[in-house]
């Protein structure tokens, strides 16, 4: 990715962690919770954000994003309008990689996004 360049992730729901990306967690990190994107998933543990970035047609190849809280420069939450599809998590990262966490309208998945807000908000200050 190159200079400003913003990586985009689009979330549906909450899942279960696969014994995939299970075998990419630190026996020192503490699962909070997971969501899937289109093909993706992200984990949220006590220490960072987990992405699988899976690629290509098939989706075999895939690209993992460790995104410790301690990297997040800053972050904003972007709620939805009334005509808009979704809501946001803009992380922008130290280095000045931008990431964008997509919560598609629905009350569930604002909540979603609540969720999502808080953990990061927590371990940036706890």
């Amino acid at each position: 990715m190159g200079d400003n360049a913003t990586k985009v992730f689009s979330f549906y729901n909450e899942v279960e962690v696969t014994p995939e990306l299970q075998q990419l967690i630190h026996k020192a990190e503490t699962i909070k919770f997971a969501v899937k994107t289109i093909r993706d998933v992200a984990v949220f543990t006590d220490k960072r954000i987990l992405i699988a970035d899976k690629q290509g047609l098939t989706g075999k190849k895939v690209e993992y994003y460790s995104i410790p809280y301690k990297s997040i420069v800053t972050y904003a939450i972007e709620t939805a309008g009334r005509f808009d599809l979704d809501s946001e998590i803009k992380l922008t990262l130290a280095g000045g990689l931008k990431i964008e966490l997509k919560f598609f309208k629905d009350k569930k998945l604002n909540n979603l996004l609540f969720k999502v807000y808080q953990t990061i908000t927590e371990y940036m200050f706890g």
